[in-house]
Formats: structure tokens, sequence, C-alpha cells
């Protein structure tokens, strides 16, 4: 079950998005964990019919798992709430946005549909959408034709930006885990080893990852052979000859992909992360990499790129605009213009700290060079996610500790999160403060989860007076304390924003303004007062959007980089 403010948000993302009368379902679920219908209608005290209906919208969205009970025998249903997938929806406008930016206004539309319905299949997804084309076909800018949108669709689904949807993707990934393990342990005879069960994990882990590749396999059929000879052959590129011999397939259900869409706001932010380090000249070379692989990206939680030649980074950076940009950021040590493939050489062996060989060099790097020629010869160069993944969440974490305890704090983190574990005098020492300063700083940062303690006995009965305590950051705890905060701030901007926009007067000049002899001439029609009640909430709402957007980011970074930079950050 979720933590307090955890359910909090989603039970407010429910209500916003279905109602009230869902909301109180899901927050059963929260509350309870997983249950069986009958327990659902008797904790909710609904009928039994709305409940069920509730139900199915749920799973239809995602949001619920269903499957059986084997703790009893019975074997009766369960329901389980997503707590992810719920907590995505924040996300939703964002994915719209770099729908449209990648594939247009129809891919857009596409993902829109698909995320407002859950599921659907491409018949569905072209009905739709032709239906809604027709009727807004007085728009003479914009080409909605069922070619258009098949196209769009084509790309979404062999890029993987839509997703199959199949009988597994309902069932929650801890069980798949729980029944997989159970099933390779009880191949083995007699009191299994440890080597035994690492071997079963492994396999269970392998069986998983085949699941996910297959089901990736059937979104896309071979297209049926025609009758007619075939035309003279040329060139092509196979890869687009492949995507030309293949086809959507109308019987798969498709659902939108969250990671795909993660991918490239991870990128941005590792854009911005180095020209906020070094400058416009390194992000944009920052940029042509991960432009360059961004379709081999799969997952937030990859550590690494693919490798890139520097022949591929200089034939993307060839336009004029591009090398004024690279020349720019550089200090030329002589009169002679560097040319654009030695700016960017002087660029990748910056990212990669090539000059810096201490420990505190390479962790600090953005790229990695694949080769043993080193930073300054040809070779191949990786993003190397992981570390630019700690780097990022490491600074919310130094950030959080600047706002609640001050630089004396931050010093203090840094310091454990560089060194490991220390007690009080060796920390008092380093830092350079009186003892009776930093044994209340610590209790504070202890009490803000941001640093915990650590005992070491010196003999076996564990006596307190015969006990180091150390102090230490535990990454992973801390990291847990933040996001519950985070998650406590985003439902309180949400409430926040339905508070002020339940305020009596405001509700009545919204009222009015929908009516349909004002719409068509609000500005003509609606009295002064109006207007700046109108005005003043515009304002409210676009400050409360901002500052969701930024916490949201938080979150991201804390949550979906943690992946990449896994649970031994250092």
């Amino acid at each position: 079950m979720a933590d307090l403010h955890t359910t909090n948000l989603c039970i407010q993302i429910i209500s916003t998005h279905f109602g009230t009368l869902t909301s109180t379902v899901v927050q059963t679920l929260l509350t309870r964990g997983r249950l069986t219908v009958p327990q659902l209608v008797r904790f909710t005290s609904l009928k039994s019919r709305l409940v069920r209906n509730i139900l199915l919208v749920l799973i239809q969205q995602n949001l619920v798992w269903h499957a059986n009970s084997e703790t009893d025998g019975s074997g009766e249903e369960v329901l389980d709430f997503n707590i992810d997938e719920c907590l995505m929806r924040l996300r939703f406008g964002n994915f719209v946005y770099q729908a449209e930016e990648l594939f247009g206004v129809a891919g857009a539309e596409i993902v829109q549909l698909v995320l407002d319905h859950g599921k659907l299949t491409p018949p569905q997804i072209l009905h739709r959408l032709n239906a809604s084309a027709t009727a807004t076909s007085f728009l003479p800018s914009e080409d909605k034709t069922p070619v258009v949108y098949s196209q769009a669709l084509h790309k979404l689904v062999s890029l993987h930006y839509l997703k199959p949807s199949t009988v597994l993707s309902h069932i929650s990934p801890r069980d798949k885990r729980i029944q997989y393990e159970a099933e390779e342990k009880a191949k083995i005879s007699g009191f299994p080893t440890s080597k035994q069960l690492r071997e079963a994990k492994e396999i269970v882990d392998a069986r998983i990852k085949m699941e996910e590749e297959a089901a990736e396999k059937i979104g896309l059929k071979r297209k049926a052979k025609t009758h007619f000879p075939p035309a003279k052959k040329r060139k092509t590129n196979p890869a687009k000859e492949e995507d030309e011999e293949t086809v959507v397939d109308e019987t798969v259900y498709f659902r939108v992909d969250f990671d795909k869409f993660n991918i490239h706001t991870r990128n941005n932010l590792i854009e911005k992360a180095v020209e906020e380090r070094y400058n416009a000249g390194a992000a944009l070379v920052m940029r042509a990499i991960l432009k360059i692989t961004e379709d081999s990206q799969r997952s937030v939680s990859e550590i690494r790129s693919d490798p890139i030649s520097l022949s591929n980074i200089v034939l993307h950076l060839s336009s004029e605009e591009d090398e004024k940009t690279l020349i720019s950021g550089l200090i030329q040590s002589s009169s002679r213009t560097m040319s654009s493939g030695t700016c960017i050489k002087e660029y990748l062996g910056l990212l990669s700290n090539a000059d810096n060989p201490t420990p505190v060099g390479r962790t600090g790097a953005f790229l990695e060079f694949s080769s043993k020629s080193g930073g300054g010869g040809g070779g191949k160069v990786q993003v190397v996610f992981d570390v630019v993944a700690k780097r990022l969440r490491r600074k919310i974490l130094e950030g959080v500790a600047r706002e609640r305890h001050g630089l004396e704090g931050v010093r203090i983190v840094r310091l454990l999160m560089d060194t490991g574990k220390l007690d009080e005098k060796q920390i008092s020492k380093i830092v350079m403060m009186p003892l009776k300063d930093v044994r209340p700083l610590l209790s504070a940062l202890s009490a803000s989860s941001l640093v915990s303690t650590v005992e070491v006995p010196k003999s076996a009965d564990r006596n307190p007076t015969r006990t180091f305590y150390l102090w230490q950051v535990d990454v992973q705890k801390a990291f847990s304390s933040i996001l519950n905060v985070l998650y406590k701030t985003l439902y309180n901007i949400s409430a926040r924003r339905q508070a002020e926009r339940e305020y009596p007067m405001l509700v009545t000049v919204l009222e009015k303004r929908e009516r349909s002899d004002v719409s068509m001439d609000v500005e003509g029609l609606l009295p002064q007062h109006d207007k700046d009640v109108l005005k003043a909430w515009e304002e409210k709402e676009e400050k409360l959007g901002v500052l969701e957007e930024r916490v949201e980011e938080s979150v991201f970074i804390v949550k979906e980089l943690g992946r990449a930079a896994g649970l031994d950050d250092d």
C-alpha cells in the first residue's frame, strides 16, 4: 500500500479525471490493498453494478491490475491499483506536446485519443479521427485525410511510441515475478542453495524480457503480397524498405508507451545541464549525440547510449549556424579559425573530462570514450546516463538540504556523500565547525531523513556505551523522503487549483462566458468587472501550472532517473 501523500495525490488525480464515485473506489483499493469485487462493494457502500462499471473504466485506462488469488485456494479474482500509471497522468499534456513536435498535429491527435481511452485498436483510432476531421473540415490549413492519420499511426507504432496491450500487461509485474520464481523453485529438489536461487532469478528475468520482446513484435505485420509483377529493384534504405513492407495489425489494442516519451524529457534535462555547466556550444554537441542515438534509446533505465563516431556528429552539425555556435564557445589560441571537426573534438574532450583523470573528473563527465584511444583520439563516444542521473539527483538532494538547513547543512551532506561514514568529531574537524553547532545540525538533518546513523558495536552484547555511532547519507531513504514531500506539494497545488476554481464569483463568471450568446463576443459582452475576475484567475492558474511543472520535473529526476542511477548511488 502507498503512503499517505501518494494516496492523497492519486485520489485527487482520479477525482479530477473521473469524478468522486471513482475516487471512492480507488481510495478503498489504496487504503485496504488488493480486494475482490464483493469486498469493494461492501467497503464502498456502492451498488454492485456501479462498482463493476467503474472497474471496467479503470481497467480500460490501465489503472487497475486484476489477478487470481491463490492464497486461500479459491482462485477468486482480486484487483490492485496501479499507482505509477495514475501518477503518470500528470504528464499527459507533455506527452501530447512531444508527439506534436515529433509527428505533427496528426500524431498528437492520435496520442491524445489513445490517452483519453486507455487503449484502442487501429480501426477505432482511425474511425474516431476521421469522423472528427470531417466535422472540422472547414479548416483548410490542416491536412486531416485518412492517409495522413494512417501514416502517423504507423510511425508511432514502428518507433514504439505506441505499444501493444496484451493480457500479461494487465497482471501486476510483482505477481508475475512471484509466480515465475515459484515455478522455478518448484523444479529444485531439496533445499535450494544460494547459487540455485540466483540462477532461478536469472531465468525469471530472461523469461520476462522475452515476453516483453515478443509483445513488441505483435504490433506490426507484413503487408499482404500482391499478384502484380515486381518492379525494377532500386537501391533503397533497408530500414525504410522494411517499414514500407509492414502494416499495423488491426486486431491489436495499442496504448501509449510512457517510457519512450520520458526519454525525450531526460534528454532535454541532460542538454539543459550541459548548457548550465558549460555553454551553448557544448549543449549543441550533446543535443546532436542524443538526437542521433534517439531511435535506439528504449528506456530511461539505460545506463549507456549507443557508441557514436565523430564523423556522424560532424555530419549532423554541418550547417553554418551550428558552426558559428561551436566556434563562439571556444577560446582560440591562434588567429586561424578552427574547423567544425576540431571544435567538436574539443567539446567531446570537455564533456568527457579527458583532462581530469581523477575520480571527481570521472563522476563529473557527461560522455565516455568507448575505445582505448582516450579523450584526445578518434574513437566513439557514448552518453553515460547513469553518471548524469546521479549528478542531477544529487543536485536535488543538495538543494533540499540548502533550503531547509542552509549552507552548513549542504557542507555536511556533501562531505558524507563524498567520504562515506564519519563520526561527529571527524565531521566537525573537516567542515571546520564547532562540535556544539554540528550536533544539532546533524539531528535536524536526521529528522529530515537526509542523513542517518550506523551502529558499529565494539562487543557482541551491543552495549550502547561500547558502540560507535557513525553518520552517513542513506541515498535510498533520503530520496524516498524527498519524493513524499514532492507528492505532498503536487497534491497541495491540485487542491489549491480546485479551491480557486470553486470560488462562487468565478463560477458565475465562467458560466456566463460559456453561454452561447456571450461566447461569440466575450470582449464586447462581458462587463469590465467580470473581465478582471477572469484575468486574475488566469494569472493564478498560470502560476500554479508553472509551479506544478517545476515540481513534476523534480519528481522525474528523483524517481525516473533513479532507475538509471540504481540503488548504489555513491
